[in-house]
């Protein structure tokens, strides 16, 4: 334990900067380590305040001098308060960096790209617990790194372009690019900016280490590239290990094969054997993230699909060209700019009506230039139940897909896409009831 707690004084006093979901995991951690920190957090929630004054954790002050500050992936890079705390001498670093740096010893596979980067994390970790490793998944999916670091064998890291900005002297022996694609430029403000912090998961990396990414992407990088195609469901020495028709419903052939090659360079990496039985028969129990492409209810021959975290533009096309036409397509939510030309050309053909909720919906409707209605509500709630039942109306005598995958972020109306999405699969659910209705009383 001393050998993987080896770095453990460099950090010297600690500041953790932004509590919250991250915040939260690096406080339990260092207390685990008997270490002691400051924080500050401008708007804490009472989990936060509970937490630290738990644990004995001080609120800190600008003023006095820190050796690390480990800040939270939502506090800008350019943060006022770090950048004066970096003047003083202050490291900044994150969470996933802190868990590079104490314990060194524990493999990581990074995932990272504009879309899948959350599917694929949960699906390496299924693949590689099949082959017999106690894998665990953390980072920007639940739970944090730092709670799962000390059960895991290896970890399977999602890595947004947030947490990426702040991992010095963090080397993958895997690391995974989904895809590229342009998201948070409110953040990043361009879109070279949101690339080159997506591009740091291989900014250690060595000739030694793995990086995969999508058939054509080109990247400059010491490691070894391999590269994967969305239909080919293959190891690097291009063994077969299942057609790309035999996965389960909501896993998706980019992402599975993306997984693939992660999980058979970690077992090499590792020198373990890769048996692709095992890995073909772990494809086939593969199940879909909740809340990532889900069917969550069937009327007939209508079926809703929950991909309340589709706001970013790959997201929101894949989405589109995996939906069973005819489409009803719900789109709604607060606009946060993303590109809508590629999503017309992808809902051409497939899309019939869209479904138009929430604060910016018609704005984006109409911007697509595809027929649709609005559709409103007294509260989330009843917006989704509302916009459900105008999908299913649209597709009743024809059969199809209601998809919610809905371009604009969730804030508008609920706390996360997650509470979003958990309404949407009530909505459709509870329609059954309609689904049993005489057609002369749902006219």
């Amino acid at each position: 334990m001393n050998g993987q707690r080896a770095g453990q004084a460099e950090l010297g006093r600690v500041l953790i900067y932004g509590l919250g979901r991250s915040g939260r995991g690096v406080a339990r951690f260092l207390a685990t380590e008997g270490m002691q920190a400051d924080w500050l957090d401008a708007r804490p929630g009472p989990e936060d305040t509970a937490l630290v004054a738990e644990l004995g954790f001080g609120p800190g002050d600008l003023l006095r001098p820190y050796t690390t500050v480990v800040a939270a992936p939502g506090v800008p890079i350019d943060h006022p308060d770090l950048l004066a705390l970096a003047a003083q001498g202050a490291e900044i670093i994150g969470e996933v960096a802190l868990a590079a740096r104490l314990r060194p010893s524990l493999p990581m596979i990074g995932i990272t790209g504009t879309a899948g980067k959350g599917s694929t994390t949960v699906l390496v970790a299924h693949l590689l617990r099949a082959c017999g490793l106690a894998a665990l998944e953390g980072g920007n999916i639940d739970p944090p790194l730092l709670d799962v670091v000390d059960q895991a064998e290896v970890a399977v890291v999602e890595l947004s372009s947030f947490q990426l900005e702040r991992v010095p002297g963090l080397r993958l022996p895997v690391a995974v690019i989904t895809n590229l694609g342009i998201d948070h430029l409110d953040r990043h403000r361009t879109e070279a900016a949101y690339h080159a912090a997506k591009l740091n998961i291989t900014a250690g990396q060595s000739a030694n280490d793995v990086l995969i990414v999508p058939a054509g992407l080109q990247v400059q990088t010491q490691a070894k590239v391999q590269a994967f195609l969305p239909d080919a469901l293959t190891l690097a020495d291009g063994r077969a290990v299942l057609p790309a028709a035999d996965l389960p419903e909501g896993i998706h052939p980019a992402n599975a094969a993306a997984a693939l090659l992660a999980a058979e360079a970690l077992l090499l990496h590792l020198g373990h054997a890769v048996d692709v039985d095992v890995l073909a028969a772990a494809l086939r129990s593969a199940q879909p993230v909740s809340g990532r492409f889900e069917t969550v209810a069937r009327i007939g021959n209508v079926r809703f699909i929950e991909d309340s975290i589709a706001t970013r533009t790959l997201a929101v096309e894949a989405a589109l060209l995996r939906a069973v036409p005819p489409i009803a397509w719900l789109v709604g939510g607060r606009d946060k700019g993303a590109e809508l030309a590629p999503l017309r050309a992808a809902a051409e053909g497939r899309v019939v009506r869209v479904i138009a909720f929430g604060e910016d919906g018609e704005q984006m409707a109409r911007e697509l230039g595809l027929p649709y209605e609005v559709v409103t509500g007294a509260g989330g709630d009843e917006v989704l139940l509302n916009a459900a039942r105008a999908g299913f109306l649209a597709l009743q005598s024809t059969g199809g897909s209601v998809l919610l995958a809905p371009i604009g972020t969730s804030f508008d109306l609920f706390k996360d896409y997650k509470a979003r999405g958990q309404s949407f699969k009530q909505a459709a659910q509870s329609l059954n009831t309609l689904a049993a209705e005489p057609a002369e009383a749902r006219a």
